[in-house]
């Protein structure tokens, strides 16, 4: 034993994450060019001997020969592509002028200094020649070629002057672009306007190009809400043949097709869902067995049944991914006539569902499960606060239905967070807005046992419709399947964050996956109410890895589960479509679909997922500096949210308005950024600002143009 332990602490490190796994195959591969590897051989190579593990592996090589780093000579034999001292990426700008090319996550970020740049702008995927790299030194290349110009357009402001015309791009660019007089369509100075880069002659120093459309004045609400929606590509209508089509539709509940289904028309069912919602995605039914058990009915609208493969509607869908959520509006998925209407489970109508059913004992302990069809006759539509209302007060229609359902959750909760799901429960920020779309004051959405209720029974169905598909008896493969899957986080940044927690008189336990979950739970619940509350919530959630889509799993981290998926949400997540659709077919004992094809739709909604994020962000931060616009000048208390090279980033306690202080107005020593303990320090006299300390600020600037606010230090 003694010996197996040595040649353990002596041998390759083991993987942890999915980056890890990354770097070492790129490394594998670049000193073995001519040799083939296989999955076998990688794993054995890399001493890889658990599944998750092993998946990730499968994961990296279909990534890696996508972004044609590597290639395949023969079914499942992988070697070095021979054009890997060049790599293809796509260019973003960053300081001084330089660029950054991102090859997904191969390798650190490639440095391309501005004279290398080529005539490179944002966006543009191009082919970049790799430098020799000196030891400790960043990896730095030059773009020989621009493989694809990016060609869509910019979201920026208009400046005009007596004989010329530019367009300054709200993203960073070496070069303001010119827009020749009779390409500026009504543009005014100073206005908001989407443009296209049409043409970047050898001799000219700024790329020219076009107004595609005028957004309006800096500062308006609509203007400044279609500025976000054109920045992140999302689409503002449905092509009217698209409405036209979905508009003809019908429920289509006729008695053959009732005769398919598992009918719950006669057992109590209802939905609990936000008060402004008008989709409604999920309901619940509930009645007591002869045997003293709970059936518990979890029905999610039954979406493909209305949007069919090969159609058109299907087609936009898959392209949308997601319904995107703004602060004054939803870009939804699907149409309003399908996503409010004939799929929205309403009280009072019939609606076809595709179901997960279980028996639970009172310990909320499955005892039977099915899956499947059924048509459902919601008998109450309930808001959270209605419900929320009934668990404390004890009273209401339905109260028995909900009181025990609230039971079972909390049993639900309980089992899980024993086994080590992670409990983040962040406060998210909410705009009370005025007919203008103004902010008029901001509030905070908490979660209570009424969205914990419906939260567990989804999770539940998640879980178990995963492992229907994906838990196969030993020896025995899987179909392919859609998972959400959730990587183990960084060990370097969770170091970094157990390192700053203390200085609050936290830690968590490092040791093991199950650890750090059942500590950062504990962590979760010390902090609850405190001061510190927001900052450490939000740094533990910058510790883990991104949740995604993928036919490979790996498990769900932050869950704590072996197997989950995205099931309940179909009207909003295409995801879940997927998910519904293989479910369907397994179900009625059809063969496994093609992996790789269904693969690259993870990938694809994955990055819409994370589009749709990014755009949400924006609105928030928006309305954050609108509403603070008429605040310059007073003096609030905050908390440092966030530390870089450029400035301190601090969240306003009363409002959780996020603004920053320039470094360059910190005169009274000269600071340098620490990263590894978030903060900057000062190098004359050691003064030190870190993440948690509770400073004074005064209201500077807001600058609407950058979503920026401006914070001095009182």
């Amino acid at each position: 034993m003694g010996n197996k332990k040595n040649k353990n602490k002596k041998g390759r490190r083991k993987l942890f994450t999915k980056k890890d796994i990354k770097k070492s195959i790129v490394k594998l591969f670049q000193e073995n060019p001519n040799k083939l590897f296989n999955y076998k051989q990688l794993s054995s190579i890399l001493e890889v001997k658990d599944m998750p593990t092993k998946q990730l592996i499968t994961v990296v090589l279909f990534e890696l020969e996508d972004q044609k780093v590597i290639f395949q000579e023969s079914r499942g034999q992988y070697q070095l592509d021979s054009n890997a001292g060049y790599v293809n990426g796509t260019i973003r700008i960053a300081s001084k002028g330089n660029g950054v090319v991102i090859v997904d996550d191969v390798s650190e970020p490639i440095l391309i200094l501005a004279h290398h740049m080529n005539k490179a702008l944002p966006g543009d995927q191009v082919s970049v020649l790799l430098h020799a790299q000196r030891k400790k030194k960043e990896q730095t290349g030059e773009v020989v070629q621009i493989v694809h110009r990016n060609e869509k357009p910019m979201v920026g402001i208009i400046q005009r002057s007596k004989h010329f015309n530019f367009f300054i791009p709200n993203q960073k660019m070496n070069f303001d672009i010119f827009i020749p007089k009779d390409k500026l369509k009504k543009a005014e100075d100073g206005q908001r306007a989407l443009v296209r880069i049409t043409d970047w002659p050898d001799h000219a120093k700024n790329p020219f190009g076009e107004v595609v459309e005028v957004l309006g004045d800096v500062g308006d609400h609509q203007a400044e809400m279609n500025a976000i929606i054109a920045e992140y590509e999302l689409p503002t209508k449905f092509p009217t043949k698209i409405e036209k089509y979905a508009q003809g539709m019908t429920d289509g509940i006729t008695d053959e097709e009732i005769s398919k289904r598992w009918d719950f028309r006669e057992v109590t069912t209802f939905t609990i869902d936000p008060k402004d919602a008008k989709d409604f995605d999920d309901a619940l039914s509930i009645q007591q067995l002869d045997n003293g058990n709970w059936e518990i009915g979890v029905h999610i609208a039954d979406v493909t049944h209305y949007v069919r493969p090969n159609t058109m509607l299907e087609e936009e869908a898959y392209e949308r991914a997601t319904s995107v959520y703004l602060v004054d509006r939803v870009v939804p998925m699907l149409p309003e006539h399908l996503s409010n209407g004939i799929c929205s489970l309403r009280p009072n109508e019939d609606k076809l569902c595709f179901s997960a059913v279980f028996e639970l004992n009172n310990d909320a302990e499955v005892q039977k499960q099915w899956f499947g069809r059924t048509i459902i006759h919601s008998d109450k539509r309930f808001t959270y606060e209605e419900a929320q209302e009934i668990i404390e007060g004890g009273e209401g229609e339905y109260k028995k239905e909900i009181l025990t359902l609230d039971r079972l959750a909390k049993e639900l909760r309980a089992d899980r967070f024993d086994n080590g799901s992670i409990g983040f429960e962040r406060v998210e920020v909410k705009f009370n807005l005025d007919s203008y779309g103004r902010p008029t004051g901001v509030y905070f959405k908490e979660s209570k046992d009424a969205n914990k209720l419906i939260e567990e029974f989804m999770l539940l169905a998640n879980k178990k419709v995963a492992e229907f598909i994906g838990k196969q008896p030993s020896g025995k493969h899987a179909k392919t399947f859609v998972y959400r899957i959730h990587d183990k986080p960084d060990p370097e940044r969770l170091d970094n964050f157990n390192r700053f927690i203390q200085r609050f008189g936290y830690g968590i336990q490092t040791t093991s996956p199950k650890n750090i979950a059942l500590s950062m739970n504990k962590l979760l619940g010390h902090v609850d109410g405190k001061v510190e509350q927001n900052l450490i919530e939000t740094l533990a959630i910058r510790t883990m890895a991104k949740a995604e889509y993928s036919t490979h799993n790996i498990g769900h981290y932050g869950l704590h589960f072996d197997y989950y998926s995205h099931f309940t949400s179909p009207i909003r997540r295409y995801p879940d479509m997927m998910v519904h659709r293989l479910l369907a077919r397994y179900l009625d004992g059809g063969r496994s679909v093609m992996e790789s094809k269904y693969e690259s739709m993870c990938q694809h909604a994955s990055k819409r997922e994370q589009r749709a994020a990014n755009a949400e962000r924006a609105s928030i931060k928006y309305k954050q500096v609108e509403f603070m616009a008429d605040k310059i000048g007073s003096i609030f208390e905050g908390t440092i949210s966030g530390v870089t090279e450029w400035g301190i980033y601090v969240e306003l306690e009363e409002n959780k308005c996020e603004g920053m202080i320039p470094l360059s107005l910190l005169r009274d020593d000269y600071y340098q950024f620490d990263e590894k303990n978030y903060c900057i320090v000062g190098k004359a006299f050691g003064n030190k600002y870190q993440m948690g300390d509770k400073l004074q600020v005064r209201i500077a600037k807001a600058n609407l143009e950058k979503k920026q606010l401006d914070f001095e230090l009182i």
